[in-house]
């Protein structure tokens, strides 16, 4: 069976392109990049209506610097955000927001920016087929661990698919442009790639980079999720319980799942970065010298 449902977390039909010559043509020196004064750093930003909103300042490199905080956030749906959230968002300062979600998905849950402090919202319209993320046959029928082996099986899949819309979004973090934050719908899947990325680039070690992505298990709401527009007519509303939370959820062997593809580079992940992401030596050093301190 194949769901042609709009599934807030998973799918995109965008593909790899060749490397970017503009990007490796960027110049190395970094002017420096800083998050608007008196925002104090946390983790999960406080949002009335957030979704996974988070900021991914405060993790150590390997080579002792830091990531500075209020420049990069990572984020679920913001169809729930408050007129306070906008106004706190405002004094955040986000200048871009990369918007992973399909049309249906952006349509069913629409983000109504005020004028006052809209950012650059960069998305592209296309459509998914949600089935080839979930295992053949009827969803009530699911097991836990075929819903796992799918959802691994899918990861290496949205490398690709997203692609283009990871290049775009790295583009505008060697600009500059910042604070920056991209988002899918729930935040977890999409984005858990792009964040896992955006570490592994700044060099940001392994483990804390997959920690960082499981936090969405403590930080998303299942019902609140599963009770969204995008989610609301979903035939994977029937998946039994233990199924239904690996869907909704993170797994360790999802982003492993990528990492394996990232790692079989040639060259390993500064190759992958290179090669599929147009993140050379430069570059990486530029992304660097914008989002770390060391402080």
């Amino acid at each position: 069976m194949r769901h042609r449902a709009s599934f807030a977390l998973l799918g995109a039909l965008a593909l790899a392109f060749p490397s970017n010559p503009a990007l490796q043509a960027r110049p190395v020196e970094a002017a420096p990049v800083a998050a608007p004064a008196g925002i104090a750093p946390s983790r999960v930003v406080p949002l009335q209506g957030g979704r996974n909103f988070r900021d991914l300042g405060g993790y150590r490199t390997g080579d002792g610097r830091m990531v500075k905080w209020g420049l990069l956030y990572r984020s679920g749906s913001m169809t729930g955000l408050t007129a306070d959230d906008y106004a706190s968002l405002e004094k955040r300062g986000i200048r871009v927001v990369c918007d992973l979600r399909s049309t249906a998905e952006r349509q069913a849950e629409p983000v109504n920016w005020p004028h006052a402090g809209t950012p650059r919202v960069l998305a592209d319209d296309y459509g998914m087929d949600n089935g080839q993320f979930l295992p053949k046959g009827d969803p009530r029928q699911f097991t836990a661990d075929q819903v796992r082996g799918a959802m691994a099986s899918s990861y290496p899949r949205l490398l690709t698919q997203f692609n283009s819309q990871y290049r775009r979004m790295f583009g505008e973090l060697l600009a500059g442009h910042a604070p920056l934050a991209f988002n899918c719908s729930a935040g977890k899947d999409r984005t858990g790639i792009g964040a896992a990325l955006i570490l592994t680039a700044l060099g940001v070690p392994r483990e804390t980079v997959i920690s960082d992505y499981m936090l969405s298990n403590q930080t998303l709401d299942p019902a609140k999720l599963m009770g969204g527009k995008a989610m609301a007519n979903s035939p994977f509303a029937a998946l039994p319980p233990e199924a239904l939370k690996l869907l909704v959820g993170v797994d360790r062997s999802y982003i492993e799942a990528a990492f394996a593809v990232i790692d079989a580079h040639q060259g390993g992940a500064m190759g992958y970065l290179r090669d599929e992401l147009g993140l050379g030596a430069g570059e990486i050093q530029r992304l660097r010298g914008l989002y770390l301190t060391r402080r």
